[in-house]
């Protein structure tokens, strides 16, 4: 048996993950009042927002590199399955819209394709070879930054897809929700969000979703405004394609501070 092949194997074992652990204030929730449910969310959805700031060096380190490979010509890519691939498909759409990027500069890869976007195919997720495809078929190189996302750090697609980027000399960024004693991967930045057991046991659509969210509004953000696609904190390189856009870049035109902006 191969290291690699070793590796997957490991990859199967999920009972000891934290993300599979069972969250102790949430026992009795199915009996639960709704106010008391929400009460109960709320605060553990608190703990997202401490997470990224546990996280916060690597995820500068990881905004700064991929600043710097973008600024080179690369491009920006999300792998993930499930609602880790999702997020990344939402994050790199919403480049476009607000930042006036071409769709080839940040891109969103889900295991199964546009259809697991609507329709859960999560069954998908278990094949490496078909990550290492995805790599390919887009031709990866050495520019490029490659940013895999999967809450429990165990989807074969993704360890796949980061083996192979890596292979090709591309920056490879690791987002996980469990810590580097579960989980091990060779990357160059490896962002651990460490939010805890699930208040819905092992479902990790919810605070591991939502601190993946908060990150990457972070790290594509933040690599934007290194691009300088920011001024101040005007979204000044907007596409203009419907009214609300209309009317907010005509409000930054009218503000007497900002007159400097109008070319």
């Amino acid at each position: 048996m191969t290291q690699e092949t070793e590796t997957m194997a490991d990859l199967q074992e999920r009972g000891h993950l934290l993300t599979e652990q069972v969250n102790p204030l949430s026992l009795n929730l199915d009996q639960l009042s709704a106010l008391e449910l929400v009460e109960l969310f709320n605060s553990e959805d608190q703990k997202a927002v401490a997470a990224v700031a546990a996280a916060k060096v690597e995820l500068a380190q990881a905004i700064e590199r991929t600043a710097e490979r973008l600024h080179q010509g690369g491009r920006l890519f999300y792998i993930g399955a499930g609602t880790s691939g999702r997020l990344g498909v939402l994050d790199a759409a919403e480049c476009p819209p607000t930042f006036c990027t071409p769709p080839e500069l940040v891109q969103g890869i889900i295991a199964g394709g546009a259809g697991a976007l609507v329709r859960s195919s999560e069954d998908l997720e278990d094949r490496a070879q078909d990550g290492e495809a995805a790599i390919a078929q887009r031709q990866i190189t050495q520019l490029d930054v490659v940013v895999g996302i999967t809450a429990g750090g165990t989807t074969p697609f993704v360890h796949g897809a980061l083996n192979a980027a890596r292979q090709r000399g591309a920056v490879t960024i690791f987002i996980a929700c469990v810590p580097k004693t579960q989980v091990s991967i060779d990357v160059d930045i490896d962002i651990r969000l460490l939010t805890g057991p699930e208040v819905l046991a092992g479902s990790t659509r919810l605070k591991a979703g939502t601190v993946t969210k908060l990150t990457l509004n972070i790290l594509s953000t933040g690599v934007m405004v290194k691009l300088g696609k920011v001024y101040g904190n005007r979204m000044v390189d907007v596409a203009v394609t419907n009214q609300k856009l209309r009317d907010r870049a005509l409000r930054i035109l009218q503000d007497p501070g900002e007159t400097h902006l109008i070319s």
